[in-house]
C-alpha cells in the first residue's frame, strides 16, 4: 500500500509543490501486472543495440549500459509529474540511420548523433519553456506534416527489405513473426478473435512480445537463430569508457557544421514526436472520463520540458540513436487500458501501473540471463518495430490527408518520396518550395478552406 492516500476524484498525492515529486510506496502502489509486461517488453529496447553497433560501432555491452541509462530516464516523466510513459521518436530512425550514414564511420558519426541529439533537446526545451510547440505545429502545411510520416514509413519498410536490410539475415523467422505481429494487431479477422477469446486478448495486449517470442523460438528450431549462451552476472555501465569514447567530455563539441546539418532533421524528428504528445493527450482525457476517483493532469509543456532533459542528458553524455520522445505509444495503450477497466480496488491509481511497466524493464535489462537469452533474436525485435512502425506511419499520414485537396496530397508524396531518399534537409526544403510555390494563394485575402474545388486531378477521378 502507498503510505499516502488520495480523496476521491482528486489528483494523486504528490511532494515538493509544482514539481510533483512522487515516490513508489510513498505516494503510489507498484503494480505487479504491470512490472510483469515490462520484464516481457524488454525486447522493444534491447532491439535498438543492433543498430547501436552497425551504425555507430558501439560494442555490445556498452550499447546494453546505453539502453539501461535511457530506461531509468524513463522514469523523470512520472516522477515529476508527466503521466505520459514515454519512449523514443520511432518513426525517425530510418532517417536517423540515413542521416548518421552520411558521415565516415567512427567517431564523426557519433559526433553528429550529438549534435543531433542536442539540436533536438534544444528544440524542445525552447519550445517547452516558451510555449511555442502549439504554434509550430498548427502553422505547419499538412502537406509538409504527412510528407514527413509518408517518408519515415518508406524509409522505415526500405532499411528492412533493402539488399542489407535485416529481414535477409533470417528471412523465414523475421517475416512469420511479422505476419503474425501484424494479424494481431491490425487484421480484420483478429478483432473478433481478441472480442471472443481471453487467449487473443492476452497476446494482444503485449503487442509485438508475444509475436516475437514465437517468431524466436520458430528461428532456433529451424536453424536461421542460433542458440543463446547464456550468461550469469548484472549488466555493468562502464562509466570511463563512455566518457572517453562517446561524450563531449570525452570527444570535445561536435563541429557547428555537424549542428548545422542536424537542424532540418531535428525539426522533422520534432514534428513527428508533437504527433505522439497530441494522442497522449487525448488518451488521458479519455480516462478521466472512466475513472471518476482520479484526476490525471497532463501538460505538453511539463513533457516537452522533461523530453529535452532526456535528450540533452544523452546527448551530453550517452548519444542514443533513436533520441528520446514523448510517449511510447503501445506502453502506453497498455497501461491505460488496464487502469480504465479495473477498478480502484484492482488498480488505486494509474502512475502506479504507468511507472512499473518501466521499474520491471529497468530491472530485466540488468539482469545479464535475460540480455544473453534474448541477444541472437535482437534483429527480429528491431525489424518487427521497424516494419510495424512504416505500417503506423503511412495509414496516419493517409488519415491527416482525408480531407485535404489532392494537390496537397500530392505534395505530401513527394516531400515523403524525397525525405525518404535524400534525407530530411532535401524533403523539408522541397516541401517548403513546393508550399510557397503551388498551395500558397498570394492573392486571396484570407486562407483556402482545406477542401477546394476540384482541381484537374479531381476531373481525371470523377471522369474514370
Amino acid at each position: 500500500m502507498s503510505l499516502k492516500q488520495r480523496p476521491d476524484g482528486a489528483e494523486q498525492p504528490s511532494m515538493l509543490g509544482a514539481l510533483k515529486l512522487r515516490i513508489p510506496l510513498v505516494h503510489y502502489k507498484l503494480e505487479i501486472p504491470d512490472i510483469l509486461q515490462g520484464v516481457i517488453l524488454c525486447v522493444v529496447p534491447l532491439g535498438i543495440t543492433a543498430l547501436m553497433t552497425d551504425i555507430l560501432g558501439i560494442p555490445f555491452e556498452v550499447a546494453v549500459a546505453f539502453v539501461l541509462v535511457n530506461n531509468f530516464l524513463y522514469l523523470l516523466h512520472t516522477h515529476f509529474g508527466d503521466p505520459a510513459v514515454s519512449g523514443w521518436i520511432t518513426a525517425g530512425i530510418p532517417l536517423y540511420i540515413a542521416f548518421l550514414s552520411g558521415y565516415p564511420e567512427g567517431d564523426a558519426r557519433i559526433l553528429a548523433l550529438i549534435a543531433l541529439q542536442i539540436t533536438v533537446a534544444v528544440l524542445f526545451l525552447g519550445l517547452g519553456i516558451f510555449k511555442g510547440a502549439d504554434a509550430m505545429v498548427r502553422k505547419m502545411p499538412m502537406s509538409l506534416k504527412a510528407g514527413i510520416l509518408i517518408g519515415a514509413g518508406i524509409s522505415a519498410v526500405m532499411g528492412e527489405f533493402g539488399a542489407d536490410g535485416r529481414v535477409w539475415t533470417m528471412p523465414i523467422t523475421i517475416l512469420s513473426g511479422a505476419a503474425l505481429g501484424f494479424f494481431m494487431l491490425f487484421s480484420e479477422t483478429a478483432a473478433p478473435l481478441r472480442a471472443r477469446y481471453g487467449f487473443f486478448r492476452f497476446v494482444a495486449q503485449y503487442g509485438i512480445a508475444i509475436p516475437f517470442i514465437l517468431a524466436y523460438v520458430f528461428g532456433i528450431l529451424i536453424g536461421e537463430v542460433p542458440v543463446p549462451q547464456v550468461e550469469w552476472g548484472f549488466t555493468a555501465i562502464p562509466i570511463g569508457d563512455i566518457i572517453r569514447d562517446y561524450s563531449v567530455f570525452g570527444l570535445g563539441l561536435p563541429p557547428l557544421q555537424y549542428f548545422i546539418d542536424a537542424l532540418p532533421l531535428a525539426l522533422a524528428a520534432y514534428i513527428i514526436a508533437f504527433g505522439d504528445i497530441l494522442v497522449v493527450d487525448s488518451l488521458f482525457k479519455n480516462a478521466d472520463g472512466v475513472r471518476k476517483d482520479e484526476k490525471l493532469v497532463f501538460s505538453p509543456r511539463r513533457n516537452s520540458i522533461i523530453v529535452g532533459i532526456r535528450n540533452l542528458i544523452h546527448g551530453l553524455l550517452a548519444p542514443f540513436i533513436s533520441l528520446s520522445g514523448p510517449a511510447w505509444t503501445g506502453g502506453q495503450a497498455l497501461v491505460i487500458n488496464r487502469y480504465m477497466n479495473n477498478p480502484r480496488k484492482a488498480m488505486d491509481s494509474y502512475w502506479g501501473g504507468a511507472t512499473s511497466i518501466y521499474w520491471g524493464m529497468s530491472i530485466a535489462l540488468i539482469l545479464v540471463p535475460v540480455i544473453t537469452l534474448l541477444k541472437p533474436g535482437l534483429n527480429i525485435g528491431m525489424a518487427l518495430t521497424l516494419l510495424i512502425q512504416g505500417y503506423l506511419c503511412g495509414y496516419l499520414a493517409i488519415e491527416m490527408l482525408e480531407r485535404q485537396s489532392n494537390l496537397q496530397r500530392g505534395v505530401a508524396v513527394i516531400v515523403g518520396a524525397i525525405l525518404a531518399t535524400k534525407g530530411a534537409a532535401w524533403g523539408l526544403g522541397t516541401g517548403l518550395v513546393l508550399w510557397l510555390v503551388l498551395e500558397k494563394n498570394w492573392f486571396a485575402s484570407s486562407p483556402a478552406p482545406a477542401k477546394e474545388q476540384p482541381d484537374a486531378g479531381d476531373a481525371v477521378t470523377e471522369q474514370g
